[in-house]
């Protein structure tokens, strides 16, 4: 008895080609995220005494305090807007596809209505 359902089963001659979930830019401003935040863990190291015993004012220096959080946080953005960028040839086809026209002129008759 032959189940159909099962994966090594199935007839394989119908494979569709696989793509992956981000683009080229994708990735491009994924590495650019990635050296930001990279970046900003490199400025806040260091600032620690040789002397456990004398306090060392280094630590709340201006670029510790300030400009490493600013590029971690600035990373962070990069790479939310990396996930969520939309190259343009994804738009283009996106646009390309046909739209139901009876939804298109139902659409435009309320949009002439309001007017």
């Amino acid at each position: 008895m032959k189940f159909f359902n099962e994966p090594h089963l199935q007839d394989h001659s119908k494979k569709e080609k696989q793509e992956f979930v981000f683009k080229k830019d994708n990735y491009k401003w994924m590495f650019i995220g990635i050296g930001f935040i990279a970046l900003g863990y490199i400025l806040m190291a260091g600032g620690a005494s040789d002397d456990p015993n004398v306090f060392n004012p280094e630590i709340y220096n201006w670029r510790r305090i300030r400009l490493a959080p600013a590029l971690v946080l600035i990373g962070l953005g990069l790479q939310i807007y990396a996930i969520l960028y939309k190259p343009k040839e994804v738009v283009e086809i996106l646009e390309s596809e046909p739209v139901d026209t009876a939804t298109k002129v139902a659409n435009s008759a309320k949009r002439q209505k309001r007017k």
